[in-house]
């Protein structure tokens, strides 16, 4: 703690201390001349920084203190939000289908547990349910290092160190020669894909700044964490016919298949594309006082990581909208996997279906995230129409997103009671099976809303806010699978899914409280209020700049000479600042 307030102390009398000049490429060999005579680094020439960035919108410069901080200009080409569509629709891919990859491997063995106890002579079932826990454990742990990191080092690196650490710990647990070497293998798997659960929506972020296309985005990659695991029953319930081993092979050959997609992706996190140019910057010019806005943070790794990693339990414990979602999705997270234990009881145990045709029972859950992406769309054109008539209620924060977790949580609360009640032999399997549809699309819409909501309220925190939320539900997850045959034999099929029913109606009041008190909730976060602040920071230095005045240079953080990204960084900076003073 006494680290965190030197390091606070410290960053304030740097900014106390520091004077911003605004620099054009072609006035920064000049600004050079007036640092001080007894920086040796100011003698170095800035004419080949000066030839390559001759186009005024490419890139920015300002002087803090001795050093020159290089920023992306307003139509930056090297900037994610103005890459070519083209691009961004690699990167897209690339996280669709790591997000896939990861979701598939979570429920990929779930209709080969017979197969496997019959193997290795397993006979208690809770410990059966562990090849599926003890992934969604790895879940729990590894947003912890996979969030903040991509924070610090960018995103492609986690993304990709854990996408080649999932394939090979796949491969193992197609060759392991006993229980325990599976569960471990298990364990390593579902840590490594927790990265693209932790760090995707953070990736879409980073190369659309418009909420409208960015909400589109988190749209598509929820559907994806929706339909993956629903892939996984119904390949191991035909395949684990074979070998229970082939389940995992098919999932290597998926992974392997899209490995060199995710090698292609480019990086996507601007205060490290930036370190990247200001490198090359000192190799080409030879001034070693070139640095970018990431390098002017503290060198301490230890301090900086510490505080990084530590951000996503602060947020859970000091933020309500993210202890409050986190609540929330958890337990939708929880029941959904829950259905894995569930489906078989019911369709196998009361319809005598075999494995396979058992696994078939998830489609209409798939059939149900379809039309919450239809919804989702649908609305997303119909807040805009309201906007463009200056409709009062669109431009309320809280109306972007959370009217659709208004809708899925009754959706969701109605399919656990119609499945619970609609399942016995007397009825036809087609009425229980339906149910599927009201189920997923009112998950999807509920993850849709909720992690939107905190992306939006977050910013540039939103993969810490996400990390704390996907850490909390895989803790909900590994745990509430494990009393699914229990709770099912000692109440029954009826009364244990209502029991699940009346636990998510009462966590179906959370979005309507955010509508109601959202703004006040907002107006007192740390985070909020730096974030806010920054913006409106932002607004005035861009009105000033239009009606041709120079900006504000005695607050350095308004300058709108350093960019846009660094406006960004400014604000992450802040709100990291106040995420200290919170802990």
């Amino acid at each position: 703690m006494a680290d965190h307030f030197r390091e606070e102390e410290n960053l304030q009398k740097v900014m106390s201390a520091a004077e911003e000049v605004a620099i054009s490429p072609h006035e920064s060999q000049d600004s050079e001349s007036r640092c001080d005579s007894s920086d040796q680094e100011s003698e170095v020439t800035h004419e080949p920084i000066q030839e390559r960035y001759d186009n005024p919108s490419y890139s920015r410069f300002r002087r803090v203190a001795s050093k020159t901080v290089v920023s992306f200009g307003p139509n930056d080409p090297e900037n994610p939000v103005n890459w070519r569509k083209t691009r961004k629709f690699l990167v897209l891919g690339s996280g669709v289908m790591q997000v896939m990859n990861s979701t598939i491997g979570s429920s990929i063995c779930s209709n080969a547990i017979p197969e496997i106890a019959a193997e290795f002579d397993i006979h208690n079932e809770q410990a059966l349910v562990l090849p599926i826990s003890i992934f969604l454990i790895g879940y729990i742990l590894g947003p912890l290092l996979w969030g903040p990191s991509s924070e610090y080092f960018g995103r492609k690196k986690p993304l990709l160190i854990a996408y080649t650490g999932f394939t090979i710990f796949t491969l193992a647990c197609a060759v392991a020669d006993s229980y325990a070497s599976l569960l471990v293998f298990r364990l390593m798997n579902g840590m490594m894909a927790s990265a693209p659960i932790a760090t995707v929506g953070g990736l879409f972020a980073d190369i659309h700044d418009d909420p409208t296309k960015r909400g589109r985005l988190m749209a598509y990659f929820m559907a994806c964490t929706t339909f993956g695991p629903l892939i996984g029953p119904w390949v191991s319930g035909f395949v684990a016919v074979v070998s229970w081993r082939w389940c995992f092979w098919i999932g290597l050959i998926f992974s392997g298949a899209f490995l060199p997609l995710v090698i292609w992706m480019p990086e996507t996190y601007g205060p490290v594309v930036l370190k990247h140019r200001a490198k090359k910057l000192r190799k080409d010019t030879g001034n070693s006082s070139i640095i970018s806005p990431l390098e002017m943070e503290s060198r301490n790794l230890r301090q900086k990581f510490m505080t990084t990693i530590s951000r996503p339990f602060r947020m859970i414990i000091h933020e309500s909208i993210v202890s409050l979602t986190s609540l929330y999705l958890a337990l939708a997270y929880a029941i959904f996997y829950l259905y894995f234990e569930a489906y078989p009881i019911i369709f196998q145990g009361i319809y005598g279906m075999n494995a396979g045709v058992s696994g078939l029972m998830f489609l209409p859950i798939g059939i149900g995230a379809i039309l919450a992406c239809f919804v989702f769309l649908w609305y997303d054109g119909y807040l805009a129409r309201a906007k463009a008539r200056n409709a009062s209620w669109a431009f309320i924060e809280e109306y972007r997103r959370l009217p659709l977790a208004c809708l899925g949580g009754p959706l969701y609360v109605v399919s656990l009671f119609w499945v619970g009640w609609t399942a016995s032999e007397n009825i036809h399997w087609v009425v229980p099976f339906l149910s599927g549809i009201p189920f997923g699309a009112g998950y999807l819409l509920i993850f849709m809303a909720m992690l939107n909501y905190l992306t939006d309220a977050y910013e540039t925190l939103s993969a810490s806010a996400q990390s704390a939320a996907s850490c909390t539900r895989s803790i909900f997850g590994a745990v509430l699978p494990l009393a699914a045959k229990p709770m099912f034999n000692r109440l029954g099929v009826h009364w244990a899914c209502s029991l699940i029913a009346f636990l998510s109606l009462g966590v179906s009041v959370i979005p309507f409280a955010f509508i109601r008190y959202g703004d006040r909730i907002r107006g007192n976060s740390k985070f909020c209020q730096e974030l806010k602040r920054i913006k409106e920071a932002e607004r005035l230095e861009l009105e000033r700049e239009e009606r041709g005045e120079q900006p504000n240079t005695l607050e350095p953080v308004q300058s709108t000479a350093t960019g846009h990204l660094s406006r960004i960084e400014t604000a992450r900076s802040h709100a990291e600042k106040a995420s200290i003073i919170c802990g």
